[in-house]
């Protein structure tokens, strides 16, 4: 006789639990497909490939950021560090402009809308639109990168999203070899 398993479906709030307790890095993505600019705080950010350099980010269909996101030919992906916290949270709130005269801004010579202040930025052709789970993970060929010295890259204090908050990495959280 043959068992027949029943599949257990996840709920989304264990889904969520499960991701609680996963470190991810933070980025911040600005685009303008000739409406406005916008800006978006991402976790889900990682490179895939090097020839051609190639990054994907999730956009989320709920973030009044994703539309413009998704319409746009090129983005700019920041990635930022420790001291950038209020930068990334600027992106991640809902209702605020965040292009405001308060707010350090400018556009590429090619035209994107960026922050200049964050610790390092690739501009980036859109190649791929993939939905997936009420989000769209954008696929993305690097073309620019902010120059930057080794110097800087080393001082760099990366920040992190974990368990609903914000936090570092430097020395203190590095663990012996």
């Amino acid at each position: 006789m043959t068992e027949v398993m029943t599949e257990v479906r996840l709920t989304t709030d264990e889904f969520k639990f499960a991701f609680r307790g996963h470190p991810a890095g933070v980025g911040i993505v600005t685009a303008d497909n000739g409406h406005g600019p916008v800006a978006l705080t991402v976790s889900s950010l990682f490179s895939v490939g090097l020839e051609p350099p190639t990054l994907v980010f999730s956009a989320s269909a709920l973030s009044s950021a994703t539309p413009t996101i998704l319409n746009a030919e090129t983005v700019v992906v920041h990635l930022v560090g420790a001291d950038q916290v209020d930068l990334a949270k600027l992106g991640a709130t809902s209702g605020v402009n965040r292009f405001g005269d308060n707010v350090e801004w400018d556009r590429l010579p090619t035209g994107e809308p960026y922050y200049p202040a964050a610790a390092s930025w690739l501009r980036g052709r859109v190649k791929q639109i993939v939905p997936a789970g009420g989000s769209n993970l954008v696929v993305v060929e690097a073309l620019e990168a902010k120059p930057q010295n080794s110097a800087e890259a080393m001082d760099l204090s990366p920040l992190v999203y974990h368990n609903r908050s914000w936090h570092t990495i430097g020395d203190h959280s590095k663990m012996p070899d």
